[in-house]
């Protein structure tokens, strides 16, 4: 605990001018994401809003089952009524590749079936190659038995995932990996490559994530600074550089999502360079004070969150605008903390990033707490906690016509207030409506724009020609 809280306590650029892409098959547009700048965006050119979850299943066999405790079509029904529309999806290195080479092809198929669930619900899915504390010898997950190497050093249970994944057997496993001594990194690339010429033209791919939150193994400490670790980030870059170019080999235009170093979440920047492609992003955490290791946290008034996790999200701008690519928020929370979730959505919100909350259900995790889910009973969707769902789930622009310029949500007055710089060639601005916050209603006030059509969830947006800027405001009418 006493490391925990050390960490803790030690520890929106501008859009760049690129056109969009479009991805064609045959005739037909595929629905996908890209970026502009910092800025996620659709085969329109939209800038595009995740406010979504994790959903990863570490467990063998590395999948959600099709049970009512697992994932099936009501989970997806649940999602898209509460504008959940992205989810991380956890496809795990030991599922696609349980032998030196072998592609388990059976296991992508599993995965598929929770793929297609979400896509025929217009949910965006980034894929994500989850591991903590590599293997399930170390009491983790991500990794096979047979891509790992502790020299034989013990191990033994310390009963926290943060603690560890600092032993000596843990950080031998990863030093292993980043020197490549054992030709890992040709396996781990052919399983990236496999997983990209599956869902390549995939509708509703917002992308790859190809490693969660490495672990720096002996140079961890190294890393354990503001400044971060610039000698082990540059191994890490080409690790990551190496495994993307497999992908491009089967896939030229989907984005590839480069993480920071384990430490980034909390206390260090990324040293990432500028990367020569197109089509990349970050994706990156913000675990950055002591509700991430103790429920409701211990320094009264959490100070410690309200100095380093607006610290985390600048770091992340820097290191997107230094990429050269887009960018998300794809974990954060994991915990009934609502203080700490309401106060990293809004930091989210004034950095216009998008967001992923730390996870859809507990499914047994074996490296996290047991308050991270949406539920207090995986397989009864009846015991959502509400008071969580109703900080996660309020009105947002799922899709802007244009650039945005600022955005926030006032929960006490039940207010969304944002504005963009429009461009009527990208189409309609999307703005969900939820029943949760609009079950009497929503208001919806435009200035340079005007709401052209509206459904029971949604609300389109167009800007009148020659408007500079369109301001909109929604609020739930009181009952």
């Amino acid at each position: 605990m006493a490391a925990a809280v050390a960490v803790g306590v030690l520890a929106g650029p501008a859009a760049t001018a690129r056109p969009t892409h479009s991805r064609q098959v045959g005739k037909t547009s595929l629905p996908q994401l890209s970026h502009r700048g910092p800025f996620l965006t659709d085969a329109a050119g939209r800038v595009v809003f995740i406010h979504g979850v994790n959903a990863v299943y570490k467990r063998a066999p590395y999948v959600a089952p099709k049970s009512a405790r697992g994932f099936t079509a009501r989970d997806a029904d649940f999602l898209a009524r509460n504008g959940l529309n992205g989810v991380r999806l956890g496809v795990l290195f030991a599922g696609v590749m349980p032998k030196p080479g072998v592609i388990d092809h059976h296991y992508l198929n599993q995965v598929n079936r929770i793929v297609q669930l979400l896509a025929s619900r217009h949910i965006w899915v980034l894929l994500d190659f989850h591991q903590d504390a590599f293997n399930e010898r170390f009491d983790g997950e991500g990794f096979p038995a047979w891509a790992t190497n502790d020299d034989g050093l013990p191990f033994v249970n310390l009963g926290s995932f943060f603690v560890n994944d600092q032993t000596p057997a843990v950080q031998h496993a990863y030093d292993h990996l980043w020197n490549d001594d054992t030709g890992l990194w040709h396996y781990y690339a052919q399983a990236w490559k496999a997983v990209a010429k599956k869902w390549r033209d995939q509708p509703y791919l917002m992308g790859y994530d190809l490693f969660n939150e490495p672990n720096a193994g002996s140079q961890m400490l190294t890393c354990a600074n503001p400044l971060g670790c610039p000698i082990f980030d540059a191994r890490l870059e080409k690790f990551y550089d190496y495994v993307r170019a497999a992908i491009r080999t089967v896939d030229h235009r989907g984005l590839v999502f480069y993480e920071p170093q384990f430490l980034f979440n909390a206390i260090s920047q990324s040293n990432f360079t500028h990367v020569d492609d197109p089509e990349v992003a970050l994706s990156w955490h913000d675990y950055a004070c002591t509700p991430a290791f103790v429920e409701g946290g211990v320094v009264p008034g959490d100070l410690d969150c309200q100095i380093n996790e607006p610290r985390v999200m600048d770091n992340a701008a820097a290191q997107i605008k230094a990429m050269g690519g887009g960018g998300i928020m794809s974990e954060f929370g994991a915990g009934d903390d609502l203080s700490d979730l309401a106060r990293l959505t809004s930091l989210a919100d004034g950095h216009l990033s998008g967001w992923m909350y730390w996870q859809y259900k507990h499914w047994a995790d074996p490296t996290g707490g047991g308050n991270e889910g949406l539920f207090a009973d995986d397989s009864k969707l009846s015991s959502v906690k509400t008071a969580k769902l109703a900080v996660l789930v309020h009105p947002y622009p799922q899709a802007i016509a244009g650039t945005p310029t600022s955005m926030s949500w006032n929960a006490t007055a039940k207010t969304l207030r944002f504005g963009y710089v429009p461009n009527r060639s990208t189409g309609l601005t999307d703005v969900f409506l939820p029943a949760l916050t609009c079950h009497h209603g929503c208001t919806i006030k435009v200035k340079g724009g005007k709401v052209v059509r509206r459904t029971k969830l949604h609300a389109y947006l167009r800007s009148r020609p020659g408007a500079k800027a369109v301001a909109v405001t929604v609020a739930a009418k009181r009952s």
